[in-house]
């Protein structure tokens, strides 16, 4: 149906209503930044009242428009629109607001707030994170739209502001949106020129539009106070189908305050109950803290009416679709509820069966009979492919203009590529994964812990994962990353010994309703031998018994990934100095110690000493060794020379483990 736009003087009565309930709020928490939804509110309820499609009854509706506040410290703009426009989100909530408890924290949480589409705070997420669910809108509509009807056909749209774009992320971001032509996108940028510490001016002077044009979007610049160019730039941003479209809008910060306006003082503290008397006047606003007059919330309201009707058109049709496309609809149904096959496990330890190598190359193989297996996994590499065997074989890259394939080119983008996969799965219908070097998830690594705090399923494929890396040296080299990865928590980390394990870690990624991170050799490993009494379903426990002698054990050794197979042997070893050992592999620490304690003790007894050997520094082990174990790691950086002379020298070969064990056993 035919929207009629909310007239100016109406709007900017709906603009006022979102600056009070965001200045009260703030001022009664104490705590806040009324700054950012005071100046951005004519372009947000401009959005809000006539383009944004949405039903507050059903947030989760897939062809919902998205609206990212990539700005999250301006949380209660967002709050204000949720409220206003009939989301589950009460007046109460509002008042207490970033108080123990409440709906309306301090910056918007996915998941703990109805409405509220990503998680976002640390700057620039949000801005990339959109770039993800543009792209992920793309790819589901080149599945789904038929000529008779379209499931999919939304836009994403965000509101940004100066401190995401200074942030790195959002260059890489948006350069990798504006050379896939992601014409389903808009940006908001509330450009007021004002950061904590003072005017933007202070350390940036960059020409925005100039780095947006660079990058192939469509840039419009506008008053973002006067409703008339808000209303057209969003129009015109819309029709641009073959770029994404940034509004460069210039505000005001604070707008309406006669002292705290243009100032960054109002960025992040309340205005002081003397500015805010004063700025009710400046603004005309003669309502009581809170109070929403009934004029505004008719207005909303009629909005509201107006796209559930909106709503209930497009649910006849894609009932009608449904019917008509069995095929798509089935790939529909599978994609949207992430289904898994029955016999996934049986399928990928199939792929692996009796093979070694390294594990970067099984999970490749593995990666291959998953994704044939699941629709949805879709994802790509940092330019890394090759080496990290990411490519889906057989499918088609990604590409402006032909979004039906599956493997992604993220280029040399780390920091971008884990906030689009977030922005991917947050949309839904895919499991994403993005792959790099493990030394480089210290360049997505803010990515990868937004993934944890909002428990995405998303799966990162880390290789190259420690000193065995060899000639690159140290640079390339990680010492540290698998300890500080498994410091995220709701992060699982898996770091698999072999064809076996590598296949199960797929299995815990596939069905964990959180982020995985695959720590994967780049050296060939052997096929571990284990005792008769192994099941597959001990190594989804995070730690199981490889083998243990027939007698009581005088040691316990536990490893992880390239480490196993020289624990094997170290063990053998010592069988032959008299010492019995058990060996232990634990691929992922987080899961083995979410087990039962009758668990941990079958695989861990009570009153045998405990050694663990990892190629990495070795604090997360301290849990599992005690006090009085002992750990066979590394603590320093690595060196550039051959992965055998390296593990000689760095005290890694299976003679060097037995003997160090021997010693410790002594003591």
């Amino acid at each position: 149906m035919h929207h009629i736009m909310i007239p100016p003087d109406k709007a900017r009565l709906c603009a006022d209503a979102i600056r009070f309930l965001s200045v009260d709020a703030v001022e009664k928490a104490n705590s806040g930044h009324p700054g950012l939804p005071m100046g951005a509110a004519d372009c947000a309820f401009s959005l809000w009242g006539n383009f944004l499609s949405f039903n507050p009854e059903d947030p989760c509706w897939p062809n919902r428009d998205r609206f990212v506040l990539s700005a999250g410290h301006g949380s209660m703009l967002l709050y204000s629109l949720l409220h206003l426009f009939g989301y589950d989100l009460p007046l109460e909530e509002l008042k207490n607001f970033r108080q123990w408890g409440s709906k309306t924290p301090g910056h918007p949480e996915f998941g703990h707030t109805v409405g509220v589409e990503v998680t976002t705070g640390p700057l620039g997420q949000g801005f990339a994170n959109g770039v993800g669910m543009a792209l992920a809108s793309k790819m589901a509509g080149d599945r789904f739209n038929t000529a008779d009807f379209c499931p999919i056909d939304h836009t994403v749209y965000a509101l940004i502001g100066d401190g995401d774009l200074q942030e790195g992320i959002s260059y890489e971001a948006a350069a990798l949106a504006g050379h896939l032509k992601l014409g389903n996108l808009v940006y908001i940028y509330d450009s007021n020129s004002i950061t904590i510490e003072g005017k933007t001016s202070l350390s940036w002077s960059e020409d925005i539009a100039g780095r947006f044009n660079a990058s192939g979007w469509q840039v419009l610049e506008i008053d973002g106070h006067n409703y008339e160019e808000i209303i057209a730039a969003i129009a015109a941003a819309k029709a641009d189908t073959d770029r994404p479209s940034i509004i460069i809008a210039t505000t005001h910060i604070a707008f309406g305050s006669p002292a705290k306006q243009d100032s960054s003082g109002a960025h992040g503290s309340p205005l002081g109950s003397d500015e805010i008397a004063a700025t009710r006047v400046n603004l005309g606003w003669p309502h009581a803290p809170f109070e929403i007059p009934q004029e505004i919330r008719d207005i909303c309201q009629g909005r509201i009416d107006e796209l559930k009707q909106n709503y209930s058109a497009w649910q006849r049709g894609f009932e009608a679709w449904h019917a008509a496309n069995p095929e798509k609809a089935k790939l529909w149904d599978s994609m949207w509820h992430k289904q898994l096959p029955a016999n996934l496990t049986e399928e990928l330890l199939a792929v692996v069966a009796g093979k070694d190598g390294a594990t970067r190359a099984l999970s490749g193989a593995v990666l291959q009979k998953a994704a044939a297996l699941i629709p949805a996994l879709a994802g790509g590499s940092a330019d890394l492919s090759p080496s990290n065997n990411s490519d889906i074989k057989g499918s088609a890259s990604v590409q402006a203009g032909s979004f039906s394939g599956r493997n992604l080119h993220f280029g040399i983008r780390e920091h971008a590529m884990g906030a689009v996969i977030n922005g991917m799965s947050l949309y839904g219908c895919f499991i994403p994964y993005g792959a790099t070097f493990l030394v480089f998830s210290d360049y997505c690594r803010p990515s990868v812990r937004l993934s944890a705090l909002m428990k995405l399923q998303a799966i990162y494929i880390f290789t190259h994962d420690s000193f065995f890396v060899g000639e690159d040296g140290p640079t390339h080299q990680p010492i540290e990353h698998v300890a500080s990865l498994r410091l995220i928590p709701d992060l699982q980390v898996i770091r698999p010994a072999d064809g076996v394990e590598t296949a199960l870690a797929w299995q815990a990624a596939l069905q964990f309703n959180g982020p995985t991170a695959l720590i994967l050799t780049r050296q060939k490993l052997p096929v571990i031998t284990r005792d008769a009494t192994f099941t597959h379903f001990d190594v989804l426990k995070g730690g199981y018994v490889v083998s243990s002698p027939a007698t009581k054990a005088a040691v316990v050794i536990m490893a992880s990934g390239s480490e196993v197979h020289v624990a094997v042997e170290a063990a053998a070893s010592l069988a032959l100095q008299g010492i019995s050992a058990s060996i232990v592999s634990v691929p992922c620490l987080e899961t083995f110690l979410a087990q039962s304690t009758e668990y941990r003790s079958l695989v861990l007894p009570a009153g045998i000493p405990r050694v663990a050997f990892e190629a990495g520094r070795g604090m997360p082990w301290g849990s599992l060794i005690g006090c009085d174990g002992l750990f066979i790691g590394v603590e320093h950086f690595g060196a550039s020379a051959p992965d055998k002379i390296l593990a000689e020298q760095f005290g890694f070969t299976a003679a060097q483990v037995a003997e160090k064990i021997k010693v410790f056993l002594k003591k």
